[in-house]
């Protein structure tokens, strides 16, 4: 696997490393809560926009433009916070119910469609990876701890995914991701802590 990775970077082209650095560099930046984590995720999703157009991916062109979009929305939501570094907050059970409901719902129709009305791999798995990166998208936009435990469990997924088809660069940036995420739980979470002795 490794073998096939470094083969991979040394055929990559340049285009595909700006997508590669700002893609860590947005999850990085969003574990440091730094605003500027949204800029980054913009420069990564126009690049990706480019790469999955030019490759004939129009599924996942279309999920790249709406990560442009919430890269603007994140933006001005934690900007309308007017502190340097943003608060988060933890939710409720309730509302990851019904996420996850919701979530659930929309996999199984998405993989259906596409399981049955294309030639796509893995239609469910890759169904569940874009509806819970959209919902951890959302989440993150808004603060919100737990979007790292979304992060982590779709990471792990896209790792096995991307392995199985043989992307290994890419099942290796997961697994990057996947860290990240962990770190990011913990950054966050220690936040929280933070900010409730400081209200005391």
């Amino acid at each position: 696997m490794f073998d096939q990775i470094i083969q991979a970077a040394i055929q990559t082209s340049i285009i595909e490393w700006l997508a590669f650095f700002t893609s860590i560099l947005y999850v990085v930046l969003a574990a440091a809560r730094s605003i500027w984590c949204w800029l980054f995720g913009l420069i990564s999703s126009a690049t990706f926009v480019f790469i999955c157009f030019s490759s004939g991916f129009f599924i996942d062109t279309g999920l790249q433009v709406f990560y442009i979009f919430m890269s603007v929305y994140g933006w001005i939501n934690w900007k309308n916070n007017q502190t340097k570094r943003v608060k988060v907050i933890w939710w409720g059970y309730r509302k990851h119910l019904y996420l996850l409901a919701l979530g659930i719902i929309v996999t199984y129709l998405l993989g259906y469609t596409f399981e049955n009305f294309t030639t796509q791999n893995s239609s469910y798995l890759d169904a569940a990876i874009t509806v819970f990166s959209l919902i951890a998208t959302f989440m993150t936009a808004h603060r919100i701890i737990e979007n790292w435990i979304y992060w982590i469990v779709v990471d792990f997924a896209a790792i096995f995914l991307f392995a199985y088809q043989e992307l290994y660069l890419t099942a290796f940036l997961y697994i990057i991701y996947s860290l990240m995420a962990i770190y990011g739980l913990i950054a966050w979470t220690k936040q929280y802590h933070q900010q409730k002795k400081s209200a005391c």
